[in-house]
This record gives structure tokens, C-alpha cells and sequence, in this order.
């Protein structure tokens, strides 16, 4: 039908379109190449748009059950937006939060430990916004562009490669989250490296590229997405909406409402700006919400004054809205010193690996959910998470200290288009 060509087109990517002619058309990359040697990035806005499951996610349901069938000690973390969407494969109205029914029937899975993605929010805006004050300080590789979504990541290196040096070199959370618990997580419980297993539930199929890079260093082991999660749930049988709520492990599991907006566009922003304000000037931002940048418009816009400079920030909204910022930075007409860009449009609540269907009055309602949960959070800056303050007092030392780099940055690769 052609829908997913559309997607891959709106998104601006073209990875994907139809061949030969009557009988023979088919939908395929140029030339007929695998989708690994294409220029797609794994978005999947294409399984969204869909009706026939024609196209699918790489499902690793069963390399999951295998290795829980061991006696390895098996984790999982889980992404912000799932919380907010994984009821609905359950027959639950969008926007409703389910996290303790998730985590309950993770523990019924038989994960050893169920942990939270926001904590490893919390440790990504902390040195994404040490790393930005950095760059205002020294006036150098601004604008600076954030690095959490691993398809505009890919994005970026295939289409343009000459502006890597303004990505923020933070890994994404939930690598972060993989980087801790096989450090100081397993040393701080003397759990074996051999026998740590780090699983990922995420709305986004690009995690399961993600991981896969040679940057990451196989921090996690696997990813599910939120479909494949709940196709788990069901496999085991287990009575989803019947289930008592049920709260993350401790340790990994405590995270502010910074973390939890994550999950929507203009959320990494919002975040980010409550803690780069207050770690930069020691004073009480009057207004957490930052208004201006929240909703489904294609590009949004602010300013703050950090320090008496003022810091122009804006955020895409999908990749679609990606080039012509960059076509400004490139010719050097950019004025803006801090740009969040997520792939999918409303950030990660619309990713490729969440409930079907998934359009615009679904995601408002997912995002809404988010907004209201960070405001009903005892915590809301990513920088007062007290389990992250402990993890720099007892392990990393400082945001952007050489064991914070090693651990929590990464670098990016020029590829070919």
C-alpha cells in the first residue's frame, strides 16, 4: 500500500521505496541492499504505519526467556514513555499509568531486579548539563545538540557528518543505566561480569541498533520493545489488570520528575535547563515548566539567562524538522546555543516500538500522563536525585570527571549516504 514509504518519507530519510513495476513491485532499499546497509535509522515510524505487520522489529523474546531460564543474574531497567503506553495492549485507556502492574509482572517474568530507566535520566541530564555549561563557558561547538535518540544519532552521521562536533558526547539513559550496573552496580553487590544480563524495555526500535554499536560496549545485553514486552506478558500468562502494584528495586530505581518528561518532546530540554540553571548559577529556578517547549508543534523555542547570558534553546519535533536547523548551523546562521532533537514526533512516547495504533490524540494523552506524574514527583530535578548524588560521592566523583567520561560518553562515526 505504500504507507511505509510514506513514513520513511515524511521522516526525510527515503530509505525505503517500491521497485520493478505490476506484478513484481516490491518495497525494498536502493539497489535491493538490506536495511542494515541503507541509510535507515531504525526509527520505525514505517511498523506504525503498517496494517498488516508486514514490517516488524527484530524480536528478541526468546533470547530473553533463554538466558532467565539460567542462573544468571538478570536485570531490567525501563524507559519512561513504556509506563505510559503499555496498558493499552492490555485494553486501557492511553494515558493511564501502569507502572506498578509493569513492574509486578516483571518480577512474575522473573527478573532478578527491575530498575528504573528515569535513574539513568537523572545521570544523563546531570553531565549533559555540566557538559553544556562547559560549552558556554569556552563559547565552543555550540549550538550544542543532544544525543539520546539513537536513530537522529544515525541521522546525523549518515547525512551530516561534518556536525558531530555539536552532538553532546552523553551516551543515551538506558546505556548510561548498562555502563553503572556493570560497573558499579556488580562491584557494589560482587555480582560476576559474566553473570550480569542488562535488558532494556523501550518504545524505540533504534535501541536495538543502539546497543549493537562498538561505542557502547555491549553495556546492555538486550532490548524489548513495549509491544514485545507485552506479547511476554501474555506468552506467560500472566493476568495483567489484575495485578497489585508493585515498586522498583532500590539502589537503580529512585529517579525525580526531570526524568520522567523525558519520554516527550521537549522534555530532555525542560530537564536539562532545570539543572543546567541551578547547577551554573546556585539559585531556585521560581518556574520548572518551561510551557513554551512542551506540545506537538513541529519546531519549538525559548531563551533563559544563565549567569547574565541569555541561552537560546529550541527542539525539534521529528526528523522531518531536522534539516533545516542544520542547514543553519552549517552555514553558520544558527542562532541557537542548545537544540534537542528526537526522531519521532512527540519524542519518545510515539516510538516505533509502541502500541499500535499510535497517532496524535494517543500521544498527547501518553504525553499528558508524563506532565502530570513529574508534577506529582517529591523530586523534581534531575540533580537532587539522592541516589545520584551518592553515585558521585562513592563512585564517579564529579559530572564530566575522566571515570564519568570512560563510563557515560561516547563518540559518533561518519557514515556513507
Amino acid at each position: 500500500c505504500g504507507r511505509c514509504v510514506q513514513a520513511c518519507q515524511m521522516q526525510n530519510v527515503n530509505a525505503i521505496d517500491f521497485a520493478y513495476r505490476s506484478y513484481h513491485t516490491k518495497v525494498t532499499p536502493a539497489y535491493e541492499n538490506k536495511l542494515d546497509d541503507s541509510v535507515c535509522v531504525n526509527c520505525g515510524q514505517c511498523l506504525l504505519a503498517c496494517p498488516v505487520d508486514a514490517i516488524y522489529e527484530k524480536d528478541n523474546i526468546k533470547d530473553v526467556l533463554k538466558v532467565l531460564k539460567t542462573k544468571k543474574h538478570v536485570i531490567v531497567q525501563t524507559a519512561p514513555a513504556v509506563r505510559a503506553s503499555l496498558g493499552e495492549e492490555f485494553n486501557i485507556n492511553a494515558g493511564t499509568l501502569v507502572t506498578g502492574k509493569m513492574v509486578a509482572s516483571l518480577r512474575k517474568i522473573g527478573f532478578k531486579k527491575i530498575f528504573d530507566t528515569q535513574f539513568g535520566v537523572d545521570l544523563t541530564i546531570t553531565e549533559e548539563a555540566a557538559e553544556l555549561i562547559e560549552r558556554l563557558k569556552e563559547n565552543k561547538n555550540l549550538p550544542m545538540i543532544t544525543s539520546c535518540c539513537p536513530a537522529w544519532i544515525k541521522y546525523i552521521e549518515h547525512f551530516y557528518p561534518e556536525l558531530l562536533k555539536h552532538v553532546s558526547t552523553c551516551k543515551s539513559p538506558h546505556d548510561m543505566f548498562g555502563a553503572i550496573a556493570k560497573s558499579y552496580y556488580k562491584e557494589k553487590y560482587k555480582i560476576n561480569n559474566k553473570e550480569l544480563v542488562v535488558v532494556s524495555i523501550m518504545p524505540c526500535t533504534a535501541k536495538k541498533f543502539e546497543i549493537q554499536r562498538r561505542e557502547m560496549k555491549k553495556e546492555v545485553d538486550y532490548v524489548l520493545t513495549t509491544r514485545e514486552i507485552a506479547r511476554l506478558i501474555k506468552i506467560k500468562k500472566i493476568k495483567f489488570n489484575n495485578l497489585t502494584d508493585e515498586d522498583f528495586d532500590a539502589a537503580l530505581g529512585l529517579s525525580s520528575g526531570a526524568g520522567t518528561i523525558f519520554g516527550a518532546s521537549g522534555g530532555v530540554m525542560e530537564a536539562a535547563l532545570r539543572t543546567a540553571y541551578e547547577t551554573a548559577t546556585g539559585k531556585k529556578l521560581e518556574m520548572l515548566e518551561f510551557n513554551q517547549i512542551r506540545g506537538m508543534s513541529d519546531f519549538k523555542e525559548g531563551s533563559i539567562i544563565i549567569n547574565e547570558r541569555k541561552v537560546n534553546f529550541a527542539v525539534v519535533n521529528g526528523l522531518h524538522n531536522a534539516k533545516e536547523i542544520l542547514e543553519q548551523i552549517k552555514n553558520k546562521k544558527c542562532k541557537y546555543d542548545f537544540i534537542e532533537v528526537m526522531a519521532c514526533p512527540g519524542g519518545c512516547i510515539a516510538g516505533g516500538g509502541q502500541p499500535i495504533p499510535t497517532n496524535k490524540e494517543i500521544v498527547q494523552k501518553r504525553m499528558n500522563a508524563l506532565y502530570i506524574n513529574d508534577k506529582n514527583k517529591a523530586i523534581r530535578r534531575s540533580h537532587e536525585n539522592p541516589v545520584i548524588i551518592q553515585l558521585y560521592k562513592e563512585f564517579l566523583g564529579r559530572p564530566l570527571s575522566k571515570k564519568a567520561h570512560k563510563l557515560l560518553h561516547t563518540s559518533y562515526i561518519k557514515r556513507g549516504t
